[in-house]
């Protein structure tokens, strides 16, 4: 077995394991760090707007020898606007200028045909109306709060209110920084990025779930044992799905980087900037949040119910006085087998778990 898969089945089985609940003020420090640092991204430098949105003009050429760079240069003269001059495959040219009227259109089209020598009636002038890109952006905001309120119903009757909530605060976690990001790099904001958007939801709630389902797994039963604190069986379940997250994330990560440096920066393709930033930054987030957000906020607000409380208060009691005589409490006993009563972390749903070999005598004795 590989030395990531054996980590996976010591974290699996919960034999190793880092205190991801225990330490859940540093990651809540942090996310705030990051989201404050989106946020003031976004209110000093905005979006940068494409053309579907602010309307303008599309200019599309024959194959010129005129470089990118002169032709760039040519057409933001021209029309007094910064423009986004891209090569075609063909060998033309697409010239981006958004904010241009109908009357102006014409007048930079002559000049684009005087500087890059090439007849007037062979370049394709497109013109797109803001109205457009309004109505797209209402659309997906509508589709987004839809979605938001889906989430949060559907995940409140498979598991619980808390688990809900904390996975719509992952949610806009991952929304805001996705956006903060954009701000910051001032990359074009296009109906791709849109796509890209309402596309990592999807990935970050899949993450959040199958940690999630380990966790109403590992917590049937939880009052009627003394043994683990609620938020215990919580960082069980986190590091028992861990490896799966990893190799999940990654497994998505690649190819969007792919797009994303190899398609964008090398090769030019900027277009593929528009909807692979979104993705890249999304997963990646989205990955963050399931771990270091979604399950500690769980914890945070399950420890305050009454039940959890008293729970808490009894192990905690039963464990200073088992320290007390020097004998191990029922958590250290229970590292030699799988608990009676409480399934392991990471425990596959309706899946039989079986002690593992050597594992399988009788708690707190010893040979």
């Amino acid at each position: 077995m590989s030395r990531l898969g054996n980590l996976g089945a010591r974290l699996y089985r919960g034999e190793v394991g880092y205190d991801f609940i225990g330490n859940r003020k540093i990651w809540y420090g942090i996310s705030i760090l990051i989201t404050i640092t989106a946020i003031v991204g976004l209110a000093v430098s905005g979006l940068n707007m494409g053309i579907e949105f602010k309307g303008g003009a599309v200019f599309t050429t024959p194959k010129t020898s005129v470089s990118v760079d002169k032709a760039e240069e040519l057409a933001s003269t021209s029309s007094g606007h910064q423009a986004i001059v891209q090569k075609l495959g063909n060998g033309g040219l697409r010239i981006q200028i958004t904010e241009v009227d109908t009357s102006k259109s014409d007048e930079i089209k002559g000049e684009l045909s005087k500087g890059l020598s090439v007849p007037a009636e062979k370049i394709a002038a497109d013109l797109v109306g803001p109205s457009w890109g309004e109505q797209i952006a209402n659309k997906a905001w509508t589709g987004l709060g839809v979605f938001m309120v889906l989430v949060v119903i559907y995940l409140a009757i498979a598991f619980e209110w808390r688990m809900a909530i904390a996975a719509l605060v992952a949610l806009i976690h991952d929304i805001t920084i996705t956006v903060g990001v954009y701000a910051l790099v001032g990359f074009e904001v296009t109906p791709g990025t849109v796509i890209g958007l309402l596309t990592i939801l999807g990935y970050s709630l899949y993450d959040t779930v199958v940690v999630f389902d380990s966790l109403k797994e590992g917590t049937k039963g939880i009052t009627k044992q003394t043994r683990w604190t609620y938020s215990e069986i919580a960082n069980r379940s986190i590091n028992g799905t861990l490896v799966r997250s990893i190799n999940t994330t990654v497994v998505a990560l690649l190819p969007v980087a792919g797009l994303l440096f190899i398609g964008g920066g090398v090769l030019g393709a900027g277009m593929l900037n528009d909807i692979s930033l979104a993705l890249f930054v999304g997963l990646a987030a989205g990955a963050y949040s399931s771990i270091f957000i979604a399950t500690p906020l769980v914890a945070d607000l399950k420890e305050r119910d009454p039940q959890m409380k008293a729970l808490k208060k009894r192990i905690l009691a039963k464990r200073a006085a088992a320290a007390a005589k020097g004998e191990p409490s029922e958590a250290e006993q229970a590292d030699e087998g799988f608990p009676e009563d409480v399934a392991p972390a990471g425990a596959v749903v309706g899946q039989r778990q079986e002690p593992p070999s050597g594992h399988g005598r009788t708690p707190g004795k010893r040979r």
